[in-house]
């Protein structure tokens, strides 16, 4: 009698197993998935954006654009045509499905900038041309990643500077009105109502006329230096700080979930290529069984 863990064994190997299905051909998705995502593609886009802005700024000086307007235009049409490519290749890469397409903001962005440039009666505008023209330099902010981090952390950072903001905007308006109570019959002009007031506080958070402003306030009163001492200190060095302190820490939040985003990555990619190498070791099974059989 054999034993059991024999049996076993010599009823797996007698075991058919089942047919597996050739390796598939490339579709022209997985092709354009692949290309999406080919550093060389991405410096392509790049480059092309970087001659777009080049373009940009030479009209700006006559000597050089001057006589090249027919070239320039050429020049533009073709980067036009380089980005409807490049859309269409994101767009047959995302399966041609818009929910796929639109899970990428920065598709949006490309396919509003892109697509407005064929809006009937633009090239008649020469300003609003230049906007679009212009509005596509900012594309390439897709292609570098430290400026994702940046934009990323700039999005998170807006909940914490609104509120900076509103609690800045009470301030000023409070050392407004005591600006006009305390200074308004001697210095109209910079505090002759609340408005006025307003925006001499608001000028002043850079410190920019500090020394006239008190020179101002001392011929009233001696005691009219602790109304700027007090302004400066809360609103111009702690309110900045506060503000840096937030855009920091929305910094830093920002690249975590990025650092956190590359691990999903390549873990992803990780157990694609396993399954990958999985396929072709039961692919290659399956021929050595045949090969065996004959």
């Amino acid at each position: 009698m054999l034993p059991k863990n024999l049996c076993y064994a010599l009823t797996v190997q007698s075991a058919p197993l089942e047919p597996l299905t050739p390796k598939p051909v490339p579709t022209v998705v997985t092709v354009c998935r692949r290309l999406v995502g080919n550093p060389v593609f991405e410096t392509v886009i790049v480059i092309v954006i970087l001659i777009n802005a080049a373009m940009l700024g030479a009209e700006t000086f006559p000597t050089v654009s001057g006589g090249l307007d027919h070239a320039f235009d050429v020049g533009y049409n073709v980067i036009l045509a380089i980005y409807v490519v490049e859309l269409l290749i994101r767009l047959t890469a995302a399966g041609w499905s818009p929910r796929e397409f639109v899970k990428t903001p920065w598709n949006i962005f490309d396919f509003i900038v892109i697509t407005a440039s064929f809006v009937p009666g633009l090239r008649a505008t020469a300003m609003l041309l230049r906007l679009v023209r212009l509005a596509r330099i900012v594309r390439i902010i897709r292609f570098l990643p430290d400026l994702h981090v940046a934009m990323g952390a700039i999005a998170r950072s807006i909940p914490g500077v609104a509120s900076l903001a509103a609690a800045t905007a009470v301030l000023i308006y409070i050392y407004g009105m005591l600006g006009w109570l305390f200074f308004g019959n001697y210095s109209p002009e910079h505090f002759g109502n609340v408005g006025r007031g307003m925006m001499t506080m608001y000028v002043m958070l850079t410190l920019e006329n500090l020394p006239e402003n008190v020179d101002m306030g001392l011929k009233v009163s001696p005691w009219s230096v602790l109304f700027f001492i007090s302004y400066t200190v809360i609103l111009s060095f702690l309110v900045f700080n506060l503000f840096i302190g937030i855009v920091l820490n929305a910094m830093e939040e920002a690249r975590a979930a990025d650092r956190k985003k590359h691990e999903s990555d390549d873990l992803l990619e990780r157990l694609r290529s396993a399954r990958q190498a999985l396929e072709d070791a039961e692919r290659e099974l399956q021929r050595t069984h045949r090969d065996d059989r004959k």
